[in-house]
């Protein structure tokens, strides 16, 4: 029999930072019992999604400046290791569910994630694998490539007390955006990479959408869930504003107060 799931789709145009926090108010919430299992998808605003490790290079305020020149919104990021392009030609995902041990089974979720995404870009005629390519950015053994030469999605694992939170970002068109924005930034943060491995859905399959790709998504999540759509709800947005903060980066690159 298939779990419940909860699926929420809203998007927050012109709070990038906001976003973030909505995804941290998510773990929090289901970590304490206020919600069940949840699945985030949405179209993101344009983020340079930086990390704690990130943050306490000396290169940061340089590569936060660098971001901003491009028109991106420097936030810190709920998890991963190194900097990553959102875009409005992405999909950013956050997937958050309770567990008695967090620490148990972060493979597992990893791996989940992955399968997800690969049937869910192969329904659309991806040729799409689970591995790290050689010179990828932010680098990961459950990224997502196409034919094992271009990375099309990121992800990331946070776990608390409670809970654990699985995200990142699919990138569905316009990979030189994100090429683009990434080269003087992991310039800055002394970061080696390879920008011809990064892509995006088009270059494999020509035209799609970002509406396309969610929809083949959610049909892998409902073969897998009994989904159910939701809204966040007041005490979820309450609980974002407050945390908001946590994820801001100051116009000279220093993370707010308590992230």
């Amino acid at each position: 029999m298939s779990r419940p799931l909860q699926l929420a789709t809203r998007a927050f145009p012109g709070r990038p930072v906001f976003d973030t926090a909505v995804s941290r108010a998510l773990l929090q919430l289901v970590a304490e019992g206020g919600a069940p299992e949840t699945f985030r998808l949405y179209v993101p605003d344009e983020v340079l999604a930086f990390s704690v490790l990130d943050a306490a290079h000396p290169g940061f305020p340089v590569a936060v400046r660098e971001a901003r020149a491009l028109g991106f919104t420097p936030v810190l990021r709920l998890a991963g290791g190194r900097a990553a392009v959102f875009h409005r030609g992405t999909l950013a995902f956050a997937w958050s569910l309770p567990l008695e041990d967090s620490r148990l089974g972060i493979r597992e979720r990893f791996d989940a994630l992955a399968s997800l995404v690969v049937a869910a870009l192969r329904r659309l005629g991806v040729d799409a694998q689970v591995g790290e390519v050689p010179g990828e950015y932010c680098p990961g053994a459950h990224s997502v490539n196409a034919r094992g030469r271009r990375k099309l999605m990121g992800v990331g694992q946070r776990v608390i007390r409670g809970a654990a939170h699985v995200g990142g970002v699919i990138v569905v068109r316009d990979a030189a955006r994100v090429r683009a924005a990434l080269e003087p930034v992991y310039a800055a943060l002394g970061y080696r990479w390879d920008p011809a491995t990064t892509g995006a859905i088009e270059d494999e399959i020509g035209s799609v959408s970002t509406h396309d790709v969610a929809k083949a998504l959610e049909s892998e999540l409902r073969a897998r869930h009994d989904v159910v759509e939701v809204d966040p709800g007041a005490p979820w947005l309450e609980r974002a504003a407050e945390f908001e903060p946590r994820h801001r980066v100051s116009l000279q690159g220093a993370p707010s107060a308590g992230s």
